[in-house]
């Protein structure tokens, strides 16, 4: 059944937009984003008239109801497909995805992702996130990266991960096999990253425009003379395929990388011809998210959790004579 909400304006809020002061006196259950559809749509009200302008400042002791309706259901089906799930309460569940897992729906990818599996899963349990029940998805991983994710279960908890998303206190580190060393072999880069001009399913590092990406890497194994490297990868911001681009602008792109790779694999023929080809033919990008760490929405503790190495990636290590018993933490 739908809800409704009334507040009055505080004399310290007159003058500021409607959208801005609902926010504030409306509890944390609701973002700024989702109230500014609920007054478009009609949901509020002053003194019997229906408001539906975001931006309309208010005034001092002006009295707003703003009707929720129930959430809808959502348009994914729930699937019954196994998950790995490393943590759940009644607001977050963090994961461990599998390689070859699509998170959303999306042309090619119907059904069978993260989305229907979370749906059959949290059945019943979902409050809606912008009105509709599903789980809310605060960073996204590649179908072929594997690793650590966490997914809000009510519009409270997406609205606070995705701040502490905005904020960097929500931080996420990497495992990654690249082509030969980085030099330096830590440090920090820094370059925008937007929509390739040259081809639109790749994103590139962009002298003007984009959006601010800082990847933080360690070089923590050097393979086979310098033909590849193990690196630890620290997110500082979370862009589309960010840690694909740096490396590879940097000419180092991830090993099993067919979207970034060189045309050419010349200049990266090094070390013993046999660890060139074990590499050259793993079937996907060598990288794995092992590291997540937030503060949890509703107690405020600070939570961390980490993923071992998935099967393939530890194989291909040991084959390419790496001890991973002595990788770095």
């Amino acid at each position: 059944m739908p809800h409704k909400i009334t507040v009055t304006i505080p004399e310290i809020l007159a003058g500021s937009r409607l959208d801005n002061a609902l926010s504030i006196l409306i509890d944390d259950n609701f973002s700024r984003a989702r109230l500014q559809k609920l007054i478009m749509s009609g949901e509020c009200v002053r003194d019997k008239q229906v408001i539906i302008k975001p931006s309309i400042k208010v005034k001092e002791e002006e009295e707003y109801s703003i009707t929720i309706p129930p959430a809808i259901e959502a348009e994914p089906k729930a699937q019954d497909i196994p998950l790995d799930i490393i943590y759940e309460d009644e607001d977050i569940i963090v994961l461990n995805k599998p390689v070859g897992l699509v998170v959303h729906p999306a042309v090619g990818h119907a059904d069978g992702t993260l989305v229907n599996a979370l749906l059959a899963h949290c059945a019943g349990e979902l409050s809606g996130i912008g009105g509709v029940k599903r789980p809310g998805i605060v960073h996204r991983l590649d179908k072929d990266t594997s690793g650590l994710m966490v997914v809000a279960k009510n519009d409270f908890a997406h609205k606070h991960l995705s701040e502490q998303l905005s904020s960097r206190t929500l931080t996420r580190k990497y495992q990654a096999i690249i082509w030969k060393v980085l030099s330096p072999m830590s440090g920090v880069i820094e370059g925008n990253i937007g929509r390739s001009s040259s081809n639109r399913k790749k994103m590139a590092v962009l002298r003007n425009g984009g959006k601010e990406a800082i990847t933080e890497y360690e070089t923590e194994q050097i393979i086979s003379q310098g033909v590849a490297s193990l690196v630890k990868c620290k997110l500082r911001t979370g862009r589309t395929h960010q840690i694909r681009v740096h490396l590879s602008n940097m000419g180092h792109w991830l090993v099993g990388d067919t979207l970034y790779r060189p045309n050419s694999f010349k200049t990266l023929r090094r070390g013993k011809p046999e660890i060139f080809d074990i590499l050259h033919k793993f079937p996907r990008q060598a990288l794995h998210a092992e590291g997540l760490s937030l503060i949890h929405p509703r107690s405020e503790e600070e939570l961390s959790w980490t993923a071992p190495l998935p099967d393939d990636f530890k194989e291909l290590l040991l084959s390419c004579g790496v001890n991973i018993n002595m990788k770095k933490g």
